[in-house]
């Protein structure tokens, strides 16, 4: 026989295309089969029609083109014949789809299937249009579907039941049509003919509303009813798998109960007991237990609150994850990350096994379990889990290192008991994984550092010792640098040494030794060299008798091909060299920084050192601002513009606003830094504001100051969902005793303005807020013809006996207004009422007449050197402003 004939068997083409050894020699015989095959069809030879289809069939499944076929499946479902029908339904759901348009013309067919005496040809028909029922296939079908619902053979009920499903998926609106005869399904003895009402009842719970508060009110004792009898019952060998009565039917009616349990607390209790005896009376030894198990689970998470049971879920999770199977260990951490949102107490009792599978050999396992180590953490539990995680991070593999590092940061910024514990831990991650730390992390510990004076000594100790035991680490080594550079003095005269501390012996030559390591390292970058040069400078005003080998090693790099090193090499020289009597007043210690800048924290609380000063007690007046616990709530306006607050743990106010805005903070008279991706004038002279006033022509004339100086610092906050309120102005101004901000005031317009003349309508005085330290007056004028603008002069009172110094105020606004704060006439408030504060500022309202004004205010102060915050929003403006 020709091997290329239509006559020629399937086995024999698959035996042809077998024998090739190239592609092409596949492609080659495939060809001449399809042309075969296409000859055979333009002949219209019924003989071999049925064997042709067949040979398509596989030829679709090796990947080959086999459209022209199509048309031929369905001639082979018009026949009569059985074995016809059969191929031609299996060619029908394998080479077409509900997107082809030839596909509307077998709908017709179909329905003749559907109604045929043979229930053979009935379930062939139920079997294709349960693969490739279209809408329309659906809406024209679906009462024959709904009566075989109810035909005398199981088989034909439940691939009805199939069909049906595949229906109401359609076309949802068929869904009411079919929920008499899907409940009645459920009172089936036959577990095929159950199985599919169950599921089909689930799918009809899913979709239609109504559905399901009938199915709930008919059908819910009687599927715990099922369940009971299947989990109680005796072996049947019929269903019996691993000794389980049909495991695939109790996990669909685990699911339905699931479903009709969910938001319905009396339907959870119906099923309360059934769940518990499934979940105890489960062997967990086979796979088909443990399905069984992990729907369980599953069901008691998502029905109504039952605390033992959830306990007895999360136990099954906790055994699951000393399996040796990592696929039920995978699930089991998927679930507890679920459970912990619900009971993390219950979850904290698994913790042993948790940590361990953070050890796993499995990567997927250790990242998911990473996850959910993180997520138990909390304030009594940081210190051990922390030790955990820093100890495996000594011999994790190097590709887990970065994921493992990041979140042990993450813990020790978020939970830190106290600043030698974050300083502790953070040196021993830098000491074993610092090439993976970021940046941002660097800078926070660099915070936290120079905010702990009481430990300055005992970092530039540990920072020391951990530099001779690691230089590869780059991070660590910056740390290093930066600590050896401001504190090296400390390091060799054993200064501020803690009980805890080892005895070491550091002289100056050792300290110097580190840094010329550090610059002469072949893997030390750019920053890290530039950054050894500026220690270097430091040192040598803090090591005066090692100055002439500090000047030999920094005029080493006066011709580095790096532009920044051989700048600092020759600038640093020649300070050293011509400059001694401004030298140690250039590389003094540097300001203590802004930690709420750099370091991330919990919501609410304040950055020193992740512990919180407790606030002074207030007492309010009627309509005098309330003060709030969390900066968080500065935004919650209690307005319909108010939009969600931000749950981040970073910065409070980049939490807040969604940008990145620094707030400035002074310290003994001079403000100190803040973001690191701040301009550093602007941080030193806190100048910013939400709107630029007009310049002076000086200043306009002197471009590059203004790009340098330009108070233009605020930026519109993130999207939010609430239109009115999807950015808002922050301002904040201070001033100093000193010289410098008058001075950069006047350079860029910004010097203090006296109260603007007032020629507009009168309004009364408001008491904005007070407190048992602070009280607050605003009082309002406008200028005539401008309504929309109100000029505001805020007068601050101390209360108390004690002189509060370094005194912020700072304030936000919705998005309808726009806030100027010009700066304060003095940072220091007198006790007693003795003296007081005057700050001006201008509010403009976009919405006048429409809405009042609204703000949220913000006061920094120290009192007896304690850094003391109070919030508050006002409320109480004059309406007609």
């Amino acid at each position: 026989m020709n091997p290329f004939s239509s006559g020629t068997r399937l086995r024999d083409m698959i035996r042809a295309i077998r024998a090739c050894k190239t592609a092409a020699e596949e492609r080659a015989v495939v060809r001449k089969e399809c042309a075969a095959i296409r000859a055979s069809i333009n002949e219209n030879d019924q003989d071999y029609s049925h064997r042709n289809l067949a040979k398509l069939m596989f030829i679709h499944m090796l990947g080959y083109p086999t459209h022209f076929g199509q048309m031929e499946c369905l001639k082979l479902i018009a026949t009569p014949g059985f074995p016809e029908k059969r191929i031609g339904y299996l060619g029908l759901m394998l080479l077409l789809d509900e997107r082809q348009e030839v596909l509307m013309l077998v709908t017709n067919s179909l329905k003749q299937d559907l109604n045929h005496t043979n229930q053979y040809i009935v379930g062939l028909a139920l079997c294709a249009l349960g693969n490739i029922c279209s809408a329309e296939m659906a809406r024209d079908l679906a009462p024959e579907v709904e009566r075989l619902l109810q035909f005398r053979d199981p088989n034909i009920r439940k691939k009805a039941a199939l069909c049906s499903i595949r229906i109401i998926k359609k076309v949802p609106d068929l869904a009411e049509n079919f929920v008499n005869p899907a409940t009645a399904l459920l009172r089936e003895k036959h577990h095929g003919v159950l199985i599919t009402g169950v599921q089909l009842c689930t799918e009809l719970c899913k979709i239609n509303t109504e559905a399901l508060e009938h199915i709930k009110k008919k059908c819910t004792e009687s599927m715990v009813r099922a369940l009971k009898d299947l989990a109680n019952s005796p072996y049947s060998p019929e269903y019996d798998i691993a000794g389980i009565t049909d495991p695939f039917l109790q996990i669909r009616l685990l699911r339905l109960l699931r479903v009709l349990g969910e938001g319905d607390g009396d339907a959870s209790d119906s099923m309360n007991d059934i769940l518990a005896q499934v979940a105890t009376k489960t062997e967990s030894n086979k796979v088909a237990g443990n399905a069984i198990l992990y729907e369980c689970v599953q069901t008691i998470m998502n029905i109504e609150d039952n605390g033992g049971l959830r306990v007895l879920a999360i136990n099954i999770l906790g055994r699951f994850l000393l399996n040796r199977d990592n696929n039920i260990r995978y699930v089991a951490l998927n679930m507890l990350m679920q459970a912990v949102t619900v009971d993390a107490q219950a979850v904290q009792r698994h913790r042993a096994t948790i940590l361990e599978c953070v050890k796993d050999s499995d990567a997927s396992i250790r990242k998911r379990a990473l996850e959910l180590v993180y997520v138990l953490v909390n304030e009594t539990n940081v210190k051990p889990l922390t030790k955990e995680l820093v100890d495996y991070l000594e011999v994790s593999d190097q590709d887990f290192k970065g994921d493992l590092t990041v979140k042990i940061c993450s813990i020790v910024s978020k939970f830190s008991p106290e600043k030698i514990w974050y300083i502790d831990q953070m040196l021993k991650v830098l000491s074993e994984a610092g090439n993976f730390v970021k940046d941002e992390v660097c800078h926070a510990l660099i915070a936290v550092i120079s905010n702990a004076s009481e430990l300055h000594g005992y970092t530039v100790r540990a920072v020391y010792k951990a530099f001779r035991m690691s230089t590869e680490q780059e991070t660590l080594v910056r740390v290093a640098l930066w600590c050896i550079g401001e504190y090296g003095d400390l390091l060799v005269n054993n200064v501020g040494v803690l009980d805890i501390e080892d005895p070491i012996i550091v002289t100056e030559s050792d300290a110097l030794d580190v840094v010329e390591i550090a610059i002469k390292h072949h893997a030390s970058d750019l920053t890290t060299k530039a950054m050894a040069l500026v220690a270097l400078l430091k040192l040598s005003s803090r090591f005066p008798s090692c100055s002439e080998r500090i000047r030999e090693i920094i005029i080493q790099h006066k011709g580095n091909l790096a532009l920044e090193l051989q700048q600092r090499s020759i600038e640093f020289n020649s300070i050293i060299a011509k400059h001694q009597n401004i030298r140690s007043t250039l590389v003094e210690r540097m300001p203590v920084l802004d930690e709420s800048s750099f370091i991330g924290r919990r919501t609410g609380s304040l950055p020193d050192g992740a512990s919180t000063p407790p606030r002074p007690s207030v007492s309010l007046p009627n309509g005098v601002a309330k003060p709030v616990a969390p900066l968080l709530d500065l935004l919650d306006l209690s307005s319909d513009d108010a939009p969600a607050p931000s749950s981040s743990g970073g910065d409070l106010l980049h939490d807040l606003l969604g940008v990145d805005v620094s707030l400035p903070s002074q310290q003994s008279g001079t403000h100190q830094s803040s973001n690191s991706g701040t301009d550093v004038l602007l941080d030193l002279l806190s100048i910013g504001s939400p709107s630029a006033p007009t310049q002076s022509p000086s200043a306009q004339n002197n471009s590059s100051m203004i790009d340098i100086l330009s108070p233009n610092t605020s930026k519109k906050a993130s999207h939010s969902p609430l239109d009115d309120l999807s950015s808002l102005s922050l301002s904040s101004r201070g001033t100093s005793n000193g010289g410098a901000v008058s001075m950069m005031d006047s350079l860029d317009g910004f010097a203090p303005s006296p109260p603007a003349e007032n020629n507009g309508p009168v309004y009364p005085s408001v008491t904005a807020y007070e407190s048992s330290f602070l009280k607050l007056i605003f009082n309002f004028s406008k200028q005539p013809g401008n309504s929309q603008t109100t000029n505001i002069q805020a007068t601050f009172m101390n209360l108390s006996s004690d002189v509060c110094t370094d005194f912020v105020f700072q304030a936000a606004v919705p998005k309808f207004l726009q806030l100027h704060l010009e700066p304060a006439s003095s940072n220091t408030l007198p006790a007693g009422g003795n003296g007081s504060i005057m700050q001006n500022m201008r509010v403009t309202n976009s919405q006048y007449g429409k809405k009042s004004l609204v703000m949220r205010i913000r006061i920094a102060f120290k009192i007896n050197g304690k850094d003391t915050l109070e919030e508050g929003q006002i409320n109480n403006f004059p309406r007609d402003i």
